[in-house]
């Protein structure tokens, strides 16, 4: 018997200026634009999706921090101007410090559970800072 897919739902508006997500205004400031909004988004569900497989092997994630960087430009297959190259540096406090197999098997599955990187057409290189 197949199992049902968990399916989650999101909805953000722009109202008077101002982004709103779950009733809440997102503080986004005049000078961002969308682009910068999906490189956030990736950082942001980069962390989580650590946050989630550190915490499935008993792992707390204290102090993380990230930067992401990249280019948007005309995709040559299909003509339409899309991020064409990204590069993400991630680094957290882990405690207990996991060993380097158990540091590998975090940041395949960060990786691969983060949507917002599978999402994108540009796959992203990330580069990780574990401590």
């Amino acid at each position: 018997m197949a199992t049902r897919a968990k399916e989650l739902r999101y909805e953000t508006r722009l109202d008077a200026g101002a982004f709103h997500a779950n009733g809440v205004e997102l503080g986004v400031g005049k000078g961002f634009s969308a682009e910068d909004l999906v490189l956030a988004g990736l950082i942001s569900c980069s962390l989580a999706s650590l946050r989630h497989a550190a915490g499935r092997l008993g792992i707390q994630v204290g102090a993380t921090s990230g930067a992401a960087r990249g280019m948007v430009t005309r995709r040559e297959e299909d003509g339409h101007y899309a991020f064409v190259d990204i590069a993400v540096e991630l680094s957290a406090a882990l405690d207990p410090t996991p060993d380097e197999a158990t540091r590998s098997e975090l940041i395949e599955r960060a990786e691969r559970g983060c949507f917002v990187g599978a999402s994108l057409t540009a796959k992203p290189v990330y580069t990780w800072t574990l401590v």
